[in-house]
């Protein structure tokens, strides 16, 4: 099975930056695409950023300008730098990819456990 462990996540005042990083591993022979999502109580995960092994991205609204996602496909590593965070950027940031296990395996949709951004003076 795939497996993505997730880090760099912790307590950051507002304004302050942080950046996470997801390292995956296992049985992978191609990833298309790795994302990062968050989730808080009572809300529905949401996709923060992504980006392709085209190195195309995409980010919600909410982060445009603030976060940048990057990916160094060579040793299957994405993260996520975050600048000028907002307490309502507060959440359990979850790692997720889009990979294939062998060369005919379908594409699957894997997760980490999450890692948590608390902002707040």
């Amino acid at each position: 099975q795939v497996q993505l462990v997730e880090s760099g996540g912790g307590l950051v005042q507002p304004g302050g930056s942080l950046t996470l990083s997801c390292a995956a591993s296992g049985t992978i022979f191609s990833i298309d695409a790795m994302n990062w999502y968050r989730q808080t109580p009572g809300r529905e995960r949401e996709l923060v950023a992504g980006v392709t092994s085209g190195r195309s991205t995409n980010y919600a609204d909410s982060v445009k300008g603030r976060f940048t996602i990057s990916r160094d496909n060579a040793k299957d590593i994405v993260y996520l730098q975050m600048n000028s965070l907002k307490p309502e950027d507060t959440a359990v940031y979850y790692c997720n990819v889009a990979a294939r296990r062998r060369l005919n395996d379908y594409v699957g949709r894997y997760w980490g456990r999450g890692t948590q951004v608390t902002v707040s003076s």
